[in-house]
């Protein structure tokens, strides 16, 4: 089969832990460990998130005063080079360099009139308490929003439109080579009336960038791996319930939160749609989630259009 894989922020950066170059490697050298059973048997394509890393350049970035900020979008490629670099040799290794890997800077369309440069939402960078926040916002002109109990920087996420490099992709999966691409989302740039590319302010979601690319790409299932064993309706309540099967109608029925399992469940319905199968589920458990004994799936045809997990399993 053909696969992507969107490793979520917990596959490289979990919470509570410091955002050292250490700590990346050590998570993506877990995840590697079980992307690489996939790799032997499937067609792979890996993306993840940045949203940690993107905001710690930002504020790196800001620590060095003699010279103007670098934009987001510089950001962006700055972090798909690092992580991508991390997940190639991690990747590498863990398959004893039987297969060729190739990290990929890669740009991502959107539209300059998009709402969400109006209305951002993206979570970046690190936690901070409410004074911090209010701090920072002063201090910086930044956004912030809750993330929990704590607060964050947010950005524009406008919605993605068409994966720039997605031909060159197909050439290397044509090729038998892995592809590690549309880190963060991609690069978002706008194309301006005569093609030429400039890059955009903003932070595109990583989950609907994954689905774009793989309808794209034709590929067979998107996996988005995240913290959560599936996709729960009333999540945090007593009647909560986890989906182990729905149609993208179905699925469309119910709201979920936004900037967390939102941009998963859309970019699912918006792959399902297109005829594909998409999943959603844990990083520690992606043999069972493709074997169906965990995790949700959203599929064009479902008897009854939703299916859930026995109350005990939840």
């Amino acid at each position: 089969m053909r696969i992507v894989v969107a490793l979520g922020g917990n596959a490289l950066a979990r919470r509570g832990e410091p955002m050292t170059a250490d700590y990346l490697r050590k998570n993506v050298r877990s995840s590697c460990a079980t992307l690489a059973t996939v790799a032997q048997e499937h067609e792979l394509v890996i993306t993840h998130g940045n949203g940690p890393q993107v905001g710690l350049l930002a504020l790196q970035n800001l620590a060095y005063s003699d010279v103007a900020a670098y934009p987001l979008d510089i950001l962006g490629a700055e972090t798909q080079g690092m992580i991508g670099y991390v997940v190639q040799q991690e990747l590498t290794n863990a398959l004893g360099g039987d297969r060729q890997i190739v990290a990929l800077i890669t740009n991502t369309e959107v539209d300059e009139q998009d709402p969400a440069f109006e209305r951002p939402t993206k979570l970046i960078g690190p936690q901070y308490s409410a004074q911090d926040a209010a701090e920072a916002a002063a201090e910086y002109r930044w956004t912030i929003a809750r993330d929990g109990a704590q607060f964050r920087r947010v950005v524009p996420s406008p919605m993605p439109i068409r994966i720039l490099q997605t031909p060159v992709i197909k050439e290397l999966l044509d090729l038998g080579h892995l592809v590690v691409c549309v880190g963060g989302g991609g690069v978002p740039v706008r194309v301006d009336a005569s093609g030429r590319q400039l890059g955009s302010q903003a932070v595109v979601d990583k989950d609907l960038a994954s689905g774009v690319l793989a309808a794209e790409i034709e590929a067979d299932v998107l996996v988005m791996l995240t913290d959560a064993d599936a996709v729960f309706v009333d999540w945090g309540t007593p009647d909560q319930r986890a989906i182990k099967t729905a149609t993208p109608e179905a699925l469309a029925e119910f709201p979920f939160e936004e900037g967390s399992m939102q941009p998963k469940v859309d970019a699912a319905i918006r792959f399902a749609k297109r005829g594909g199968r998409a999943l959603i589920g844990p990083l520690d458990k992606l043999t069972e989630l493709l074997d169906r004994t965990t995790g949700t799936e959203v599929r064009a045809e479902v008897p009854g259009a939703i299916e859930y997990y026995p109350t005990t399993d939840n």
